[in-house]
């Protein structure tokens, strides 16, 4: 069965941290949010119609792809506002891809405090994988408005829309340890 396994949380709580580390031990692989985001950026301005239009299409297309390949399925890195129903109703229309083909969709969130995402901001992998994030002090402010903006985590009150929902605070696991929690929730 294939599986769609989509890590979502604030900037830089980990997911393609985690991600790489989920990959290595459940054979998936990582298609994290920047892949599509850094390939746009040269174009069009972060959250223009034009590059939310290229960069949901990009995302669609190799989604429908893997959905219909021999992989076994994906890990897809997401930034979700609970706040806006769009979100929602894109991540819906990535599962119905995976769902059309027999596959089955998990959601894993992931939080850590404003802290720690901070220190992770500067982390030499994440600067490597996203230039757009180089520019350390817009960063850090990108990051700390986000989090005033938008709701990027649930909180305990909050109910999921979906089955297959695992909530992590990966504050003090590794990425590792965090990759084999969520294998364990994954693996059939």
């Amino acid at each position: 069965m294939k599986r769609l396994v989509i890590l979502f949380g604030p900037p830089a709580v980990g997911k393609m941290t985690v991600g790489r580390e989920l990959e290595k031990i459940s054979g998936l692989k990582l298609f994290h949010n920047h892949m599509t985001i850094e390939i746009v950026l040269p174009f069009f301005e972060f959250g223009t119609k034009e590059f939310n239009r290229l960069t949901g299409q990009f995302r669609r297309q190799i989604l429908e792809e893997v959905a219909n390949s021999d992989l076994p399925g994906l890990i897809f890195t997401f930034v979700w506002d609970f706040n806006q129903e769009s979100e929602k109703r894109f991540i819906d229309s990535l599962t119905s891809i995976f769902h059309e083909v027999g596959g089955e969709s998990y959601y894993v969130e992931l939080e850590a405090s404003q802290k720690e995402r901070l220190k992770r901001n500067r982390g030499e992998e994440r600067l490597l994988e996203k230039p757009s994030k180089r520019n350390l002090e817009w960063s850090d402010n990108n990051l700390i408005d986000c989090d005033e903006k938008y709701k990027l985590n649930l909180s305990d009150k909050d109910i999921f829309y979906y089955e297959n929902y695992l909530k992590i605070n990966n504050e003090s696991l590794s990425a590792s340890e965090t990759a084999k929690q969520i294998f364990s929730f994954i693996e059939p």
